[in-house]
């Protein structure tokens, strides 16, 4: 008995810590940043789109000009960095000598040019910092 009464206990404190976890990311999606918007398909155009990210929030309805300065949530300025592409396939063939379809290329197709924020996120991870020799400090 007092084995599932640990087990419950365990799992909802498991839902409160993802809620609290939820609430923080929210609230920092919901910060509004300053930046540029590119539109690198269409220079000069205007990119019109829907977005939510959370429930609470609901669907919102951007229109974004190519080379105007902006404020939006972070949320979205991480949206359009992010997914903001589209796929060029190229051809390979294997070892075994069968033919295999690969990403070849990720064409940008807009992004979000930040003038006040940083996306902790994507420095993270080691692999993304460049370490420059001494040589090159002055």
């Amino acid at each position: 008995m007092k084995q599932e009464i640990n087990r419950v206990e365990t799992k909802v404190d498991r839902i409160a810590n993802m809620k609290a976890k939820l609430k923080v990311m929210r609230e920092k999606d919901s910060q509004d940043v300053k930046g540029i918007f590119r539109f690198y398909e269409l220079p000069g155009g205007t990119l019109d789109f829907v977005y939510s990210q959370y429930a609470e929030d609901g669907v919102k309805k951007y229109s974004l000009t190519d080379g105007n300065l902006c404020t939006i949530p972070l949320g979205v300025a991480k949206h359009l960095n992010k997914n903001g592409w589209y796929p060029v396939h190229a051809y390979r063939q294997e070892e075994t000598g069968n033919p295999s379809v690969l990403i070849g290329k990720k064409v940008r197709r807009f992004g979000f040019q930040g003038l006040d924020f940083i996306d902790e996120s994507e420095f993270q991870n080691e692999s993304n910092v460049i370490i420059m020799p001494d040589s090159f400090a002055n």
